[in-house]
């Protein structure tokens, strides 16, 4: 930061961190400031994801939309060797002017502007550009499909199809793209139109597909936004003698612009300042920046009067144009209406104040607008000694504030007018010299004027969060009835939620644990009809996108891993009663894991949602790793039966701990009832020293301090959570044995169903080996970070049943058929199982 004095023929500006304290010359402004050089513009990140995308979805095409043109190619094959051979040399000549004069003049204009930073970061990006079409080239060459290559490629004759992806195209996208806007820089302008000619002419030609034109296209302009992002981008924000010509074009003349909180580590000069002008950073200014997230300055002129002016910057408004979208896209009654420019951000900005004030409602007038560069000054009245919501004393939060909080908001509802962003930024208070008080409602930027009565009482239901955390929820409550109609009262009810609110109030909601249930209960105790049963108002939650992407996830698991000829052949050679009776046993297994849930579960469920439950757990299971798509699925349905979070957690816990335990301890029971299996037979000799060998690495494992206290930090939580359940469950021996009793129903339905599926090709083997072999499959599929366990499981139940004396080949056939029985094939009903969990709401 330093001190710098620009100016012009008419006005000249001082810009520093520190202002001078010295005598100012005639026409001189003091601008107290930071200016930013660089900034990191969203608009970048927002490119590179739109190209990539754009590319997977070009290739996509290029290989569905093959086979519909390949009728018409050999028509046009005549049409196109004609042409090329017609402009043959002019496209030569073309190439040759936009490969070597093209950047050449480029570059010159950059020199010229003495923009050198910007030099070597378009050279960067011609060059990354270029690598990136060399690569892409290969990889599509070397590694796509057959339909991929022919999509890219156009055809020659005598050689065939030839891939096609032009690479210069690529690096001249690239470096055009962060050589300046097409508007200000001439030679880039010129560049594109020429570039955009030749591959035109070239893809009429037939020398290029079109496919692999628009790759080349998205590459280049992917590889310059990426250069952009990492190394931001010249600032063309209005600071300085800049802003000092927008604010005079707004009709203004200032003498001092002070950025609001920039002084806020020089204690001694701002206390200077503020005997001069009195403080820039106030509570009210403060606010209009933290509510905007824009740029605020202390603007003084030659009449004394202190003035706001906000300013909006060109480079933020994808971020806004973004939420807003999103927040439309997501929320039933929100308008998907944005403004795409600074110009109409700032129009629709003054649209909005400008109603407001007509409605009579308090907020700070706009004085008037100006433009410079990249940024638009708003000059705003100036709220005095007004303190927002968030810095006022709770001493000072009386019943006329709040009521005065409501009228506010009722004169701009009077007139359609929504804020949809009420925080506690945005509320002003203020009392006159008689002791009234009076409320400000400011940052209008994301209201609407025609507005639907959705949108209207999602505005109350922001109103009653933000005063129910500053004064609790009885008396926001008390002051919402007092203020507004039975009817409006019981309409916001169902809306009562988090997901209606900013994201700041949000945040704070979150932290104030419980304050929505409890304004919800306070409106029933005030208004006992009214229905507090939270209506659906968003178009799509986690819970959607969740289940969106195990669907996908599944479709792609299944036509990427499953081997259906094998399938085929394992159960054509399989008895088909042995599978029937085998399926039946999978789909029994959820019974009794519903029973385990249901015996263990502190609040009441059915055992029929119980059930249901296991089932969606198969489907889920297609995109999480084994055992946790059914463990969220159970906490998610006791979280949703009223089960407090780490109570829901720790029950979820105990039953996959009593899993484990059943299953170990069937395994020691059959071994002994039925006097066969590796638990009762005496070891071999290698196999006690292997078991030595492993006892003794473990405990000389724990002996080494960090990793004894990895697993105890490991082992220790996991205990907590689980003891207080279990201790619990003992006071109860009923609940314990159906626990229990559903715990072997599930664990003996596995093992009998794999016992079914050796015996439907004519093998037996024990029970106990079965359960071994599941047991250790099960473990390994648990490991494995793989949905379902894939890989993990069928490699490890086929290897413990041939180890157990199974021949390889059926071995394999029956481990596909227990899959099929107990994975693939009940990944249907789990679907079925999950839409209608819910339709219901348990899910």
């Amino acid at each position: 930061m330093s001190n710098s004095r620009t100016g012009g023929a008419d006005a000249g500006a001082e810009v520093s961190d520190v202002p001078q304290t010295v005598p100012l010359e005639s026409g001189l402004v003091r601008v107290v400031d930071t200016p930013e050089e660089r900034v990191r513009h969203p608009r970048a990140l927002v490119w590179m994801i739109g190209c990539a995308l754009g590319t997977a979805g070009v290739m996509f095409l290029s290989v569905v939309a093959h086979g519909t043109t390949a009728g018409v190619t050999e028509d046009v094959r005549s049409f196109n060797d004609l042409v090329a051979t017609i402009l043959f040399v002019p496209v030569a000549v073309l190439q040759g002017l936009i490969i070597l004069f093209a950047p050449v003049a480029v570059m010159i204009e950059l020199g010229v502007r003495r923009l050198g930073r910007q030099i070597v970061e378009s050279i960067v990006a011609g060059v990354l550009g270029l690598l990136i079409g060399v690569l892409t080239t290969f990889l599509v060459r070397h590694l796509g499909s057959d339909e991929l290559v022919r999509g890219m490629s156009v055809w020659e004759r005598g050689t065939g199809y030839v891939l096609t992806i032009p690479e210069f195209a690529v690096s001249l996208t690239a470096m055009l793209t962060v050589a300046g806007p097409a508007t200000r820089r001439r030679t880039v302008r010129l560049s594109w139109n020429l570039m955009f000619l030749a591959l035109l002419i070239v893809l009429i030609t037939g020398q290029v597909s079109l496919p692999g034109t628009l790759v080349a296209l998205l590459l280049g302009r992917l590889a310059g936004s990426a250069v952009q992002y990492v190394s931001g981008i010249r600032s063309e924000r209005a600071y300085g003698a800049d802003l000092v010509a927008a604010v005079r074009r707004a009709g203004f003349a200032p003498t001092t612009l002070r950025r609001v909180h920039a002084l806020s580590e020089h204690a001694a000069v701002a206390s200077a300042l503020a005997v001069e002008h009195g403080p820039a950073d106030d509570p009210a200014a403060l606010a209009l920046g933290r509510a905007g997230d824009n740029r605020v300055y202390a603007l003084y002129s030659d009449d004394g009067v202190r003035r706001d002016v906000m300013v909006l910057d060109g480079d933020r408004q994808v971020v806004g144009l973004i939420t807003r979208l999103w927040r439309a896209l997501r929320l039933r009654g929100i308008e998907g209406r944005a403004a795409i420019s600074l110009k109409a951000v700032a129009e629709r900005t003054a649209l909005l104040s400008y109603t407001a004030t007509a409605a009579g409602v308090r907020t700070p007038r706009l004085l008037g607008i100006g433009e410079f560069g990249d940024s638009m000054a708003l000059v705003l009245e100036h709220a005095s000694h007004a303190v927002p919501f968030r810095d006022l004393p709770d001493d000072d939060l009386h019943e006329d504030v709040l009521a005065e909080a409501w009228d506010q908001l009722g004169r701009a509802h009077a007139v359609g007018l929504t804020h949809r962003a009420l925080t506690q930024d945005v509320l002003l208070t203020q009392r006159d010299d008689d002791g009234r008080a009076h409320v400000w409602i400011t940052g209008w930027e994301q209201g609407d004027i025609v507005s639907s009565p959705l949108s209207r009482r999602l505005d109350l239901v922001q109103m009653l969060a933000l005063i129910g955390l500053r004064v609790g929820p009885r008396r926001a409550v008390a002051s919402a009835v007092r203020a507004l109609p039975d009817a409006d009262i019981a309409a916001i009810g169902p809306l009562i939620q988090t997901i209606a609110l900013p994201r700041t109030t949000r945040d704070e909601v979150r932290r104030a644990k419980g304050l929505m249930g409890e304004l919800r209960n306070a409106l029933v105790e005030r208004l006992p009809e009214a229905s507090v049963q939270p209506q659906r108002i968003s178009r799509f939650s986690a819970r959607t996108v969740l289940t969106t992407t195990v669907a996908i996830v599944a479709v792609a698991v299944i036509v990427t891993t499953i081997n259906f000829d094998e399938i085929a052949t394992a159960v054509r050679e399989a008895n088909p009663w042995w599978v029937a009776v085998a399926f039946a046993l999978a789909l029994i297994t959820w019974f009794g894991a519903g029973l385990t849930l249901v015996a263990f579960s502190p609040a009441r469920v059915p055992i029929g949602r119980a059930t249901l439950t296991a089932a969606a757990g198969s489907f889920v299971a297609l995109a999480a790793p084994a055992g946790i798509g059914p463990a969220a699925l159970n906490l998610r349905l006791l979280t949703q039966r009223g089960v407090s979070m780490s109570m829901a957690v720790a029950t979820v816990a105990l039953v996959q701990v009593s899993q484990f335990v059943v299953t170990v301890l069937l395994l020691v029971a059959l071994s002994i009832f039925t006097g066969s299996g590796a638990l009762v037979e005496l070891p071999s000799p290698a196999v006690l020293i292997t078991l030595a060998a492993i006892a003794t690495a473990v405990v000389a494992t724990l002996l080494v301090p960090p990793v004894r206290r990895w697993g105890l930090g490991f082992i220790g939580p996991r205990l907590r959570q689980v003891w207080p359940r279990l201790a619990q469950m003992l006071s109860h021996p009923g609940r314990l044995a159906l626990g229990v009793g559903g715990n072997l129903i599930m664990t003996l339905g596995y093992i009998v169903g794999l016992w079914c599926c050796l015996a439907a090709f004519g093998e037996t083997l024990s029970l106990v080996d079965i359960a071994l072999v599941n047991l250790v499959g099960n473990a390994l599929g648990a490991l494995i970070p793989t949905p379902g366990g894939l890989g993990g499981v069928e490699g490890a139940l086929t290897a413990g049943l041939t180890a157990a004396g199974v021949p390889a080949t059926i071995a394999f056939s029956a481990t596909i058929l227990y899959r099929l029985c107990t994975y693939w094939g009940r990944v249907p009903l789990g679907w079925v199982a999950m839409r209608y969990l819910e339709r219901k709401g348990d899910l």
